[in-house]
């Protein structure tokens, strides 16, 4: 297959762990005889530096001809007191809406490896495996009117969280899917209680079930979930919500993994001529710039995106898991950064890049014979 993918490093450790997600990717071409053709651009704080927008044209032009794009975290502390658009993430939200990628897909699982990574008693944690699909393209990321008004005492400052009945429908389906593939259970994630927007959400997801009898359907409040997912974890498996509580409970999840450094993330929209469903896809962690340039970095939530991308743009369930076994392995064998507390010297991102590139090509050879 022909993979047309996109490649925007970002800003701080942003571009280490891309590196290290293309060395597995590249990796991953060679072994099962795919043909892969990269572009790269610019997006967030370095592209304002070149450019002086965190989204410039050239860019945007290369995602939309991509089948799928492949992301590093935005952001410099330079820009923290800058007006909204000359912020590194008004670049990611603007590719986002000019991809139309409206469901967000954050995959939280606890590995046996890293249950003492988690500050979680690990029997809490051991088994947890769960999808949240957050709403991308709504919301009060999106919502008008928005901004800063007035002065003094009267200064204000305004955000508005709009939905559509469309907009709740259509990731509403992609989450009841992703159930039946699953354990068939969809928690469904609002605060109808108070918010007339979430009153609306409960209703349509109410309706989309209806068309899906075989997935179990709950609902949760949002301060709730937020308890369950660390009390009772093992009770989610598709977890369904809007752009700011996903955004919220997925970073939560983290917990459950021993890192945020090993959250990978995809979004999704509809699908392209080729066939490829329009993807980006990216770690949840930031930019850490911190930490950057000093080979600290976990690749690992990078490479999951890229197995992430063969599976859901691409169809490549079979390259998927062998990026998935190979990981798994990494993790067992105690080759991992410092962020997962291994119990002798951490490994820098390349070394753990290089070790899942390898471990790749053996399952390959032993899944050959």
């Amino acid at each position: 297959m022909k993979l047309n993918v996109l490649v925007l490093p970002g800003d701080g450790i942003g571009t280490e762990v891309t590196a290290e997600a293309l060395k597995v990717l590249r990796e991953t071409a060679s072994l099962y005889g795919h043909q892969l053709v990269l572009s790269e651009g610019l997006l967030g704080g370095v592209a304002i530096h070149q450019t002086g927008m965190p989204f410039p044209d050239e860019t945007r032009k290369l995602a939309l001809e991509a089948d799928a794009t492949i992301m590093g975290a935005v952001g410099l502390p330079e820009f923290d007191n800058a007006p909204p658009e000359k912020r590194p993430e008004r670049g990611l939200l603007e590719i986002r809406k000019a991809l139309e990628v409206f469901a967000n897909l954050r995959p939280v699982r606890s590995y046996k490896a890293l249950l003492n990574s988690s500050p979680l008693k690990n029997h809490l944690v051991d088994g947890a495996d769960m999808i949240i699909v957050r709403e991308l393209t709504g919301g009060l990321y999106y919502g008008t009117p928005r901004g800063i008004s007035g002065n003094g005492n009267e200064e204000r400052a305004v955000n508005t969280m709009v939905y559509t009945r469309r907009e709740i429908e259509r990731v509403s389906h992609v989450a009841f899917q992703l159930a039946r593939k699953r354990r068939k259970k969809v928690t469904s994630v609002d605060k109808s209680n108070v918010l007339e927007n979430s009153q609306l959400w409960r209703k349509v997801v109410v309706e989309v079930a209806s068309g899906y009898g075989d997935v179990q359907l709950d609902h949760l409040l949002v301060d709730n979930c937020a308890m369950q997912l660390v009390l009772s974890p093992k009770r989610f498996d598709v977890v369904l919500t809007e752009n700011l509580f996903g955004d919220i409970l997925s970073d939560e999840g983290a917990v459950l993994a021993g890192s945020i450094g090993m959250l990978p993330s995809a979004s999704l929209g509809d699908k392209r001529p080729s066939g490829a469903s329009v993807g980006l896809y990216e770690p949840v962690h930031g930019s850490a710039p911190d930490i950057a340039g000093q080979g600290k970095a976990n690749p690992l939530g990078a490479i999951g995106s890229v197995a992430a991308m063969l599976e859901y743009s691409f169809g490549l369930t079979d390259e998927a898991r062998a990026i998935y076994e190979a990981t798994e392995e990494i993790l067992n064998s105690g080759k991992v950064t410092a962020d997962l507390k291994p119990e002798g010297k951490p490994a820098s991102t390349a070394e753990v890049g290089d070790a899942v590139a390898k471990a790749l090509s053996a399952y390959k050879a032993a899944n050959s014979k």
